[in-house]
């Protein structure tokens, strides 16, 4: 194996990505290369170590050790004292393959956040030994690696993983009804949940609190609205996943500049982003104490009064928040005249002062190369486009179609062409508008925020307001590879269970990633869980010819590249379980 780089240029900028790859050899003497694992943009040091890692690996691989095996005609060999077992080789069987790898991983990095201590304390065994807090850890790690309803987890998926080795249960955790009834216990314990996950990021990653990014999504139910009860929280609202036409919740989420998520809170689904600030300090206040820390927000999320509210506190509460284009349309003039100072390479800002707030204007060269790039391209597709229906002969409502359907690819590129329809005739004239792309071209990668920290660095400002993206990427994850979507559920408070579920999981995801991002940018916790999962369990049924049987359940051995990873990830893989004999008379397994 070794390390290939693979050079890519992209809007303006030359972007290096690296992967490991083993040489195969094939039929004929060919040697083919596989890409086993990718990296992504990584440092010099990260490199180096993979580099290192990979000598290493290739150097102390030995080869496995075969094991004889006596047919049942080939005992001679063994001594007349000895205790032995004759087997039925011709007669081997291999059953119940199931998915072990990914359980396994998941498992560990359930106990690495000392989950397993926190809910075997809380959920405690029902009166008929009901393992509630394994029924959570079942729930959790099947929202992690292939999240679905409850009712695929109790008919297919638990049948098809090795959950029940790893836990030492039987089917018993996936019963249909215990699932569901495990969603019931869950939500009373979600503020010490919050503090424990404080204790864990702090000791595990040394991140601090002094910064929190707090930003609102909502997720949406396929049912009438028409049907749920009165007070229900699934309400019609502002969309962010583009279905207003469904009733929703609102997602209000914490989390630090690392991503590690901290609290959230789900609220009514007509719930205005303005709204929800005021009790979220509340409760953090509450919860964690008056500690001097800074709230990282995008515009839209709080009001006037609510900043008002935050600099009068005592002690004030510190932030800094986006700026709609309004203000900067305000304090543009008073901008012109302020000298621009280096916040860090590529990245410039200007400082305003003003009614007892700093306004930041930054201008980022790498960000101005993107949008501009972003800009051309869809304005030169526009453009085509408008050339090829202007050539077309179709009737004016077709028309009109068309030029809809452009504006909404191009919607941005739209606002700086001039186009008019003729009233009465399939005939329009397009133009470009020189004024407002002159304007649009000046505030290419430039934004403008505001802050009450008065006397601090410009570069760490405008570092703080960038770590918005991590709320973002927690959104997009708890969407996509946590699936959070669909909600089957019907009951209120189960809904909210399934979403603390859903958060679980995305606490269990945010600690790979983090362990992942050590080692390489380009490794995530979606590419790991896929590598793990190609390790399979399975049952090896030996007969004997006194009419038992030797049953050896093993997991199988990880691939190389696998290896590597679970190597550099530091992990151990458990030792097989031992084998067991079932007795002639009584059909039981015993352990040998």
């Amino acid at each position: 194996m070794f390390l290939r780089r693979v050079e890519r240029k992209k809007d303006g900028k030359v972007h290096n990505y690296w992967s490991i790859v083993e040489n195969k050899r094939v039929a004929g003497g060919r040697v083919v290369q596989r890409h086993v694992l990718y990296l992504g943009e990584i440092n010099s040091s990260q490199a180096a170590a993979w580099r290192k890692a990979i000598e290493v690996f290739d150097e102390d691989a030995g080869r496995p050790r075969t094991m004889a095996l006596f047919a049942e005609d080939g005992c001679d060999v063994v001594g007349a004292g000895a205790a032995t077992v004759q087997l039925r080789l011709s007669e081997l069987q291999l059953r119940h393959p199931r998915q072990w790898g990914a359980c396994w991983l998941a498992g560990q990095l359930w106990n690495e956040l000392w989950l397993n201590r926190f809910w075997a304390d809380r959920l405690t065994p029902s009166r008929k030994k009901t393992r509630w807090d394994e029924i959570l850890q079942v729930l959790v790690c099947y929202r992690l690696i292939a999240p679905g309803s409850e009712w695929r987890l109790h008919r297919e998926w638990f049948g098809n993983s090795a959950m029940a080795d790893l836990l030492g249960g039987d089917f018993g955790l996936a019963e249909a009804h215990k699932l569901y009834a495990c969603h019931d216990l869950l939500l009373e314990h979600k503020e010490a949940l919050f503090s424990h996950l404080v204790g864990r990021w702090r000791d595990l990653f040394n991140v601090g609190f002094d910064v929190l990014l707090y930003d609102l999504t909502s997720t949406y139910f396929e049912v009438n609205a028409a049907d749920l009860p009165e007070g229900t929280k699934r309400r019609h609202g502002y969309s962010r996943d583009k279905r207003p036409d469904c009733p929703q919740v609102v997602i209000a989420l914490v989390v630090t500049p690392e991503g590690l998520p901290l609290a959230y809170e789900v609220l009514p689904g007509n719930t205005a982003d303005s709204r929800t600030l005021r009790s979220f300090l509340a409760s953090i206040e509450r919860q964690y104490g008056k500690a001097r820390r800074v709230w990282v927000m995008d515009r839209g999320v709080p009001t006037e009064a609510v900043l008002a509210e935050m600099r009068s506190s005592d002690p004030p509460v510190q932030y800094i928040v986006g700026t709609p284009k309004g203000r900067l349309n305000r304090l543009e003039k008073h901008l012109l005249d302020k000298p621009w100072q280096e916040a860090r390479q590529g990245v410039q800002v200007k400082l305003l002062a003003e009614d007892g707030e700093l306004y930041v204007f930054a201008q980022s060269l790498d960000r101005v190369t993107k949008e501009r790039a972003m800009r051309r391209r869809q304005l030169k597709w526009l453009w085509t486009r408008l050339r090829q229906i202007a050539a077309m002969e179709i009737s004016r409502e077709e028309l009109l179609m068309k030029l809809g359907a452009a504006r909404s690819k191009a919607p941005a590129a739209w606002r700086l062409v001039d186009v008019v329809t003729d009233k009465h005739a399939a005939t329009f004239t397009f133009a470009l508008n020189r004024r407002k792309l002159r304007t649009v071209r000046r505030r290419e990668g430039r934004y403008l925020l505001r802050t009450n920290l008065t006397d601090n660095d410009p570069a760490l400002l405008w570092q703080h307001y960038i770590q918005l993206v991590a709320v973002e990427e927690a959104f997009k994850n708890l969407k996509g590879d946590l699936a959070i979507r669909p909600i089957f559920h019907q009951d209120e408070r189960r809904i909210e269970a399934h979403i603390f579920i859903a958060f679980l999981a995305y606490c269990l995801q945010v600690t790979l990633t983090r362990r992942l991002h050590a080692l390489a940018p380009g490794l995530t916790a979606r590419s790991a869980l896929e590598k793990f999962a190609a390790v399979q369990m399975i049952d090896v049924h030996l007969p004997t010819t006194d009419g038992r049987e030797i049953v050896l359940t093993r997991y199988t051995q990880p691939e190389p590249d696998l290896k590597l990873l679970i190597d550099r990830l530091k992990l151990t893989l458990p030792p097989q379980q031992p084998p067991r004999i079932t007795s002639r008379d009584l059909h039981q397994a015993t352990r040998l």
